[in-house]
């Protein structure tokens, strides 16, 4: 009876707590770590770079397809450079934004 009372006790405790303090997937990107998030049609390689899994290559390829494209108009266009699948992706979503080419601060 006592083991219960202590496993219930627990999970009331935990329950209680609430879900541990992690960026959401669906949560805006400028509230990740209190940063500005790198708009993807004006960001240099350098910038880039920044983004974890982002080497030189893969900022130089993104560079790439922005000028060949015309820039990002959605950031999911971002799978489309080579070196960046789902998972890459997924970590780096909250951290990017795009803006539209015209508006986008800074040159190719």
């Amino acid at each position: 009876m006592r083991t219960i009372l202590s496993t219930m006790l627990a999970l009331c405790t935990l329950l209680l707590a609430g879900p541990p303090a992690v960026a959401s997937p669906m949560q805006a990107p400028a509230q990740v770590a209190g940063k500005t998030p790198i708009n993807l049609n004006a960001a240099t390689v350098e910038q880039l770079e920044t983004l974890p899994g982002i080497g030189r290559k893969v900022a130089e390829r993104i560079l790439e397809y922005r000028a060949k494209n015309g820039g990002f108009k959605k950031i999911e266009e971002l799978m489309n450079v080579k070196g960046i699948g789902e998972k890459s992706f997924l970590k780096i979503k909250p951290l990017i934004q795009v803006a539209k080419p015209d508006k986008a601060s800074g040159s190719d």
